[in-house]
């Protein structure tokens, strides 16, 4: 199979399917990879963002005005509909600005997509010392807080950018 050929939809869903093969297998047991990683390349080309290196502490990419922003992402499905995102460690720190929250369905589409600030974040999360960080859900009053940002449509625009063309080389 030619991989090059194919857009970057399709190859998502055949990841998609590998992946549900593997855990319907029991060699996998969250179907979440790759979701951060292309969650922050998506996030970072819509708002035009700089990705950090890896290492950057707390944070995931800048903007031009040096604004630091943090992206978390969930990718939903049958048969895990949380919307809890992964555990945001030393807030107290404010090592960002802004947390970009994104939620995938299955194939990896943009159900929501939202921008918060830091100072919001510890309003709607939770500090559990087992995981030593805050929890926070992508649902219910936060989704409709007048400080919160909705981005699903820049997000959307870049996607269909670039998602639905094939790889050229």
């Amino acid at each position: 199979m030619n991989l090059a050929i194919l857009s970057v939809q399709d190859l998502l869903k055949l990841q998609a399917a590998a992946i549900g093969e593997l855990k319907d297998r029991g060699i996998l047991r969250t179907r979440n990879n790759p979701v951060g990683d292309y969650a922050e390349w998506l996030v970072s080309s819509a708002l035009n963002l700089k990705l950090a290196r890896n290492s950057a502490a707390g944070h995931d990419a800048e903007s031009d005005s040096g604004q630091k922003i943090q992206i978390k992402a969930r990718r939903v499905s049958a048969d895990n509909k949380s919307r809890q995102l992964g555990v945001i460690r030393n807030l107290e720190k404010m090592d960002f600005h802004e947390l970009v929250a994104v939620i995938f369905n299955e194939a990896y589409e943009v159900v929501e997509a939202i921008s918060i600030p830091h100072s919001v974040i510890a309003e709607y999360s939770t500090y559990k010392p087992h995981v030593n960080g805050h929890i926070l859900h992508i649902r219910g009053a936060l989704l409709s807080d007048k400080r919160i940002r909705n981005i699903r449509a820049e997000l959307q625009a870049s996607r269909n950018t670039y998602i639905d063309s094939p790889h050229k080389q």
